[in-house]
């Protein structure tokens, strides 16, 4: 079992502030996390694949918006 790290830590892996963490949180776009209370707790596991699942090799593999 993988063990857990704080939001601070994770945000801190993602190079990104705790608040934009916890805004991807509430918007449903962070990685997957664990609630243990009123804390929030991620899986090293969890944040190496949510940064995986965001590897593009072009901008046409994601569908850029708006495009005509």
């Amino acid at each position: 079992m993988d063990h857990l790290i704080s939001a601070e830590q994770a945000a801190s892996i993602l190079n990104i502030s705790p608040s934009t963490l916890a805004k991807m949180r509430l918007s449903g776009v962070s990685p997957r996390f664990i609630k243990l209370g009123r804390r929030v707790a991620y899986r090293p596991s969890d944040l190496e694949a949510w940064i995986e699942a965001q590897s593009f090799q072009s901008t046409s593999e994601y569908g850029c918006k708006g495009s005509a």
